[in-house]
Parts: structure tokens; sequence; C-alpha cells
């Protein structure tokens, strides 16, 4: 009997310590006085992503007294001075998907502690920390500081719950921005766009976007466009013809050309490219000669259309616009009535007629 009572005793011994070591966790309940939230911003190919928690103001006096001006002294932990958390709970944390730029200082791809200090003069400063795990800034470690930069905050309009936003966007970056109470706390963020885009380009070229020439192309025209690694724009465009040799990658092909001062060559590829242009992409490229203020092979490029396509208003149209552009009025005026004789769709008819009334022709 004594040996029955004893193993009960311990099965229930056991029993208990299994619940007070697994079970005392807890379900996972809202987080009602500071409801936790992310904001995600995409710049270029690249994205910033914060989450924090979001405090209200209810009434309280925030800067100053529920914040400390200054570094934080009284907090426990390490026992350091310690910067606002920027938000509630667990750090605030920062997530940069590609190497970036913060306050002008490098910030390798990764996540990061975010705080601020406030001033009482509105100067402030933003620091990124490599611990990312700490509750709140309790434990805050200089040491592990990857940023900490000087920022001015501003007075804001009313906020009651702290928010975080992007503002001030453009092609490489933006702002970051804190909103609590009547201050904003931004925090200047920016990417290197064309060398991302450029080395993502070339890792997906060496997977199955590089089995078709559709990649290459793609890839040749953004380096194109913006001007930027155009070396190895140029080889893709290369690669992107050698696969498909068409209109397309000729005209992209020669205007890589161009820019490296290579004017016979390029037009040499362009007598080739034109012999198998389609309507629309001979009329594209006449459209891009009278912008580089080739006018003269512009005209010969629409007329060429109108010659292979005599049935199109939008080819006449646009041969039109080429003789007005050149102060041709009398080939213009023809150009344009031929094109409203063959029932153009309404945006070519407008464009005709446009034209026809400032020659005073209507």
């Amino acid at each position: 009997m004594k040996n029955i009572l004893t193993i009960r005793l311990l099965t229930a011994l056991a029993l208990f310590a299994f619940m007070a070591t697994g079970w005392t966790q807890g379900i996972t309940t809202p987080r009602t006085p500071s409801p936790a939230a992310e904001v995600t911003q995409t710049i270029g190919i690249s994205t910033v992503t914060v989450n924090y928690s979001r405090p209200a103001v209810r009434d309280r006096e925030v800067w100053g007294a529920l914040v400390p001006y200054g570094w934080n002294t009284e907090g426990f932990g390490l026992g350091n001075p310690a910067p606002w958390r920027a938000g509630a709970n667990e750090n605030t944390v920062i997530t940069f998907s590609h190497d970036a730029t913060v306050e002008g200082k490098a910030v390798p791809a990764g996540s990061y502690g975010l705080f601020f200090v406030i001033n009482e003069n509105n100067t402030g400063e933003v620091i990124l920390s490599k611990d990312t795990q700490s509750w709140g800034n309790y434990f805050y470690d200089p040491k592990q500081d990857q940023v900490k930069a000087n920022i001015k905050i501003r007075d804001h309009s009313m906020t009651e719950r702290l928010t975080y936003d992007f503002e001030n966007l453009t092609r490489t970056g933006g702002e970051l921005v804190l909103n609590w109470e009547k201050k904003q706390f931004p925090v200047k963020i920016e990417f290197a766009v064309d060398d991302i885009v450029m080395a993502n380009a070339a890792q997906q070229l060496k997977g199955t976007t590089g089995f078709s020439w559709q990649g290459f192309s793609s890839a040749a025209n953004y380096s194109l466009q913006n001007n930027t690694h155009t070396d190895k724009g140029q080889a893709w465009a290369t690669q992107a013809a050698a696969m498909n040799p068409s209109f397309t990658t000729f005209n992209t092909q020669a205007a890589f050309m161009r820019m490296n001062g290579q004017e016979a060559e390029a037009d040499k590829l362009m007598a080739k490219a034109l012999t198998t242009a389609t309507e629309a992409e001979l009329n594209t490229y006449g459209y891009q000669l009278l912008n580089q203020g080739k006018n003269e092979e512009a005209i010969e490029v629409f007329l060429s259309n109108t010659e292979n396509y005599p049935e199109s208003a939008n080819a006449w149209d646009s041969l039109g616009e080429g003789y007005a552009l050149s102060g041709d009025e009398k080939n213009a005026v023809k150009a344009f009535k031929k094109s409203l004789s063959l029932n153009p769709a309404p945006n070519v008819k407008a464009n005709s007629e446009k034209y026809l009334k400032q020659f005073g022709k209507m």
C-alpha cells in the first residue's frame, strides 16, 4: 500500500511539474493597449519593413515625461543610458532587403532594432542596433550599434496612435517617418537602385530567365534607359540580338553603338532592322527619331510605313506629324487629310484634326 501511495505521489508531482513548465506560457491574446503593426515600402526593387507596436497618447504628456528627453538613465537591465524604443513592447525592428544607406551611413541588408532620442530643442538621433531580440530598450548595448546619426525632429499634426509611414519618395529613396502626438521623426533611406537592379538581373539571367531573348533584352533596355552599367548592357543587347534577330533587338543594339560613337555601324544595323520591322515598330522608331531631332530620318521611316501599309490611317497621321514638326505645312496637310479619309480610330482622328485646325484647314 505504501508503495502504491509513493507511486501516485511521484506521478502527481511529475504531472504538476509538466503543467508548470509546459503550460504556463498561455495562449496568444490581443494586445489591446499597443497593438502590433507592420509597414512595408518598396523602393526600386528593394523593400523596407518596420515591425512595431502602437501606443496611444490617451491624454498623457508624451515628450519629456512618458518619453524622456535625451538618454534614459532610469531604466534597468545593463544599466546603460538608453534611447527610446520607438514604439512599445519588444524592439521596433526595421528590415532592409538589400544594402542601404540610412542618413548617409552604410547599412548592410538585414534586420535591426530601431531606436530614437528626442531633445527639448527638436534635435534628436536615430539608432540602428544589431540586437533585434531584446525587450524594448531595457538591455540596449551601444556596442551593438550599426548606425547612430543626428536627425531634425519636426512639429506635426496630432497623431493619437504611434504610426510609421514613408514620405517624400523618389526613384532611389525616401523618408521613413514616425508620427506620434505632435512630433515627426524623419529618417532618410536610400538604395543604389541601378546597382541592385543590374546585379539582380545578372543573377536572374543565370536561371530560366536567361533561356529567352526577352530576358537579355529587358536587362539591356534597363541599362540603356538609365545609362547605367552600359558595358554589361551592351553585352546583353548583343546576346538578345543573337538569340532573336529582329527590329526590337537590333534597335537596342544600335542604340548602344550610338552611345559609343559608332554611328556608321548603328546605321548599317538599323538598315537591316528596318527590313524586318512591323508597322507599329516602324511607327515607334519614327517617333524615336523625332525625339532625337532627326526629322528627315523620321520622315523617311514614316514614308516607308505608308508605302508598306497604304491603308493605315495611323501611318499617314504619323507622316503628317513628321512633316508638321519639320515645318512642311503643305505635305503635312496632305498626309492628315489622307489619314482622315481612311476612317481612323478616334485618337488618330483627333490628332489629324488638331493639326488641320492649327493650319486653318478645317
